[in-house]
């Protein structure tokens, strides 16, 4: 759609912009929320900080892994300047689920070292989490990535980042996801404000947007991402996060019959 534009001679993509402005908005209002609750938003600015990293290095990770078949190439390699070309193609991009859990590994790392309100910074926390994923799926439809499988409905790219998804007509699952994002987004930030299930609106949001990914996947036609078993890395880790959720949820049942 409109992957980006050139300004003085550089070229700024659609979707490192998009995510960056949700970024933003996704930050202040956490810390906004967080400040209403306890009167200080600095415990919550400080874990975002960090977390930001962990989303970095998680995402980026993630996103080699998920390209492990080319990593001989870096061995390969006649000169540092093609090993830097290898390296950045392989880890150049970012997995949603990558960056998810490393922000949430360092968020955690951070609260237990300051000694920060672990409930009230991840409740205030859950709501910005789906907002910035907005932003982050428009990003995607505007440049043209994580695009949607053949269909008579949609939209046809034709200078989209990736150039498989040129020149056939895609449904817009980019959209679909943010639209879903956006209600998740209202219905945690309503859950917040009435003070429900405190200390565990962050697991309500992975028990809702798991199962909607894993549905989401199948309408995904970026095979180059790679499959196992049929299931792609996000289905994969979808069932995994359902599997631990079900099992979480069935042993805080027996504690509270016990």
């Amino acid at each position: 759609m409109f992957p980006g534009f050139t300004l003085f001679g550089r070229f700024y993509g659609s979707y490192p912009i998009m995510a960056a402005i949700g970024a933003i908005v996704a930050g202040l209002l956490a810390i906004m929320l967080y400040k209403k609750k306890t009167g200080d938003g600095y415990p919550m600015l400080i874990t975002l900080l960090i977390s930001s990293v962990g989303v970095f290095v998680g995402g980026t990770l993630l996103y080699g892994i998920t390209n492990v078949q080319y990593w001989h190439l870096l061995s390969e390699a006649a000169d540092f300047e093609q090993f830097w070309g290898y390296l950045t193609a392989i880890f150049g991009g970012s997995v949603f689920y990558g960056g998810l859990f490393g922000g949430a590994a360092a968020a955690l790392i951070v609260i237990r070292a300051n000694r920060y309100p672990r409930a009230e910074i991840t409740d205030c926390a859950a709501p910005a989490v789906p907002l910035f994923h907005l932003f982050g799926r428009i990003g995607c439809f505007l440049g043209g990535c994580c695009y949607g499988i053949e269909s008579k409905f949609g939209f046809t790219f034709t200078h989209s980042v990736v150039e498989s998804a040129n020149g056939v007509r895609r449904f817009p699952v980019q959209l679909l996801e943010a639209g879903f994002n956006l209600l998740l987004f209202i219905f945690l930030l309503a859950m917040l404000k009435k003070e429900k299930l405190k200390g565990r609106l962050f697991l309500l949001y992975l028990g809702l947007y798991a199962p909607a990914r894993f549905g989401l996947e199948f309408l995904r036609g970026d095979t180059y991402r790679g499959y196992i078993f049929g299931l792609s890395t996000s289905q994969l880790i979808s069932l995994g996060i359902m599997l631990v959720l079900g099992i979480y949820a069935v042993i805080t049942k027996l504690k509270k019959i016990r």
